[in-house]
């Protein structure tokens, strides 16, 4: 099978830094970063994204067969690239949801805490192992449903929830109609992604993307017709540009289409040399790259505080054999125990209550062992 037929999660092999699975890496100074950008003389707005570390950390924190692998390294970079656009004060979450196979693929960007910090990124898959075709492309193990954004801005912003029906052939269609129908921006993805190799040495995973999008302005659209042109009706670019911006938006596709799959992934050709080389003439501006990680937020508190509104009748239900309760984060895959008497919000012990017998036995065995 010749190179272009391959998925494109097992496309790519191609020297790198040399290191052992899971051993830190070489890092080079465009890793793991997203590169905001402007066309000036097309009134774009963009970001460059190239992932590298965090792609790694997110998907071994799992054993997903290759086609959910593609699905959440999608996911994951997307998230990369709407995240860093959006003026966000907390969290912004990335959902799809289908009947397929692949039931839920979600995401979460946690905006930097300060100035100059990474951002936060993490992401998980839930899907239906015995009813995955491995001759199937990744996003036809979806099927019906929806993409939506979430962002939520913390403790006493009201939340923002988009929704838009599944289409097109990749997560990426998705995002460009939802920016489309949703936010009336026209919007354009290009991403590759995949495991990088180098003989005798383990696999390492990475990913790299260029987003487009029109400046936003008030758009005519929305006073003046009912349904699109795309999918279902749904609204695309040339719904929402006048002649003037439809040229340039035209224009800035065309360069965008050029864009090699190395060129994307790197890592020989820097952000800044790729947006030069694709874009000189329209007067790419560039700005301060946002630093990004793999980040999880689940702690024992939120699982306890999850659990705050069940009854003692409904821990019970939940407590194992050995006479606990126990918790798994879906993202990072951290494992939690806890008492039952000290969870719902008929707990009749305090938190630290399993913590103290712990260390009441440990004291009391120690006593033991020096009698002995």
């Amino acid at each position: 099978m010749s190179p272009d037929k391959l998925p494109i999660w097992s496309r790519y092999a191609y020297p790198r830094h040399a290191r052992k699975p899971h051993e830190p890496r070489a890092r080079i100074a465009w890793d793991d970063t997203v590169l905001p950008f402007q066309l000036d003389q097309s009134d774009i707005r963009g970001r460059v994204a190239r992932l590298d570390g965090v792609l790694d950390r997110v998907l071994e924190q799992h054993d997903y067969p290759a086609q959910i692998e593609a699905l959440v390294a999608e996911m994951t970079l997307l998230t990369a690239l709407i995240g860093q656009t959006v003026k966000l004060r907390w969290k912004l979450s990335l959902q799809v949801r289908g009947d397929g196979p692949a039931r839920l693929i979600a995401t979460d960007y946690y905006a930097p805490t300060e100035e100059g910090a990474p951002a936060r990124i993490r992401a998980w898959a839930s899907f239906d192992e015995n009813r995955l075709d491995e001759g199937a492309e990744p996003s036809s193990l979806i099927g019906k449903g929806y993409f939506a954004i979430l962002i939520d801005q913390g403790q006493g912003m009201a939340p923002y929830q988009g929704i838009t029906p599944i289409t097109g052939d990749t997560l990426a269609s998705c995002a460009e109609t939802y920016f489309a129908q949703s936010e009336q921006l026209p919007t354009r993805f290009s991403l590759t992604f995949g495991k990088s190799t180098e003989p005798g040495r383990g696999e390492s995973w990475r990913a790299g993307g260029v987003m487009l999008q029109k400046m936003p302005k008030a758009s005519p659209f929305a006073a003046t017709a009912e349904g699109g042109s795309g999918e279902e009706g749904l609204l695309e670019a040339a719904d929402i540009l006048d002649e003037d911006e439809g040229e340039n938006w035209t224009r800035a596709n065309v360069l965008l289409d050029t864009v090699d799959q190395l060129e994307l992934i790197g890592p020989s050709v820097t952000p800044t040399d790729l947006l030069i080389r694709l874009f000189h003439e329209e007067g790419p501006r560039v700005f301060e790259a946002q630093p990004v990680q793999f980040g999880c937020t689940c702690s024992e508190e939120k699982v306890r505080q999850s659990l705050s509104i069940y009854s003692a009748k409904d821990i019970g239900h939940m407590t194992t054999e050995e006479g606990i309760v126990t918790a798994d984060c879906q993202f990072c895959g951290a494992h939690y125990e806890f008492a039952p008497n000290t969870l719902g919000f008929e707990a009749t012990e305090g938190p630290d209550a399993k913590a103290n017998e712990a260390e009441a036995d440990g004291q009391a065995g120690e006593q033991a062992g020096g009698r002995g």
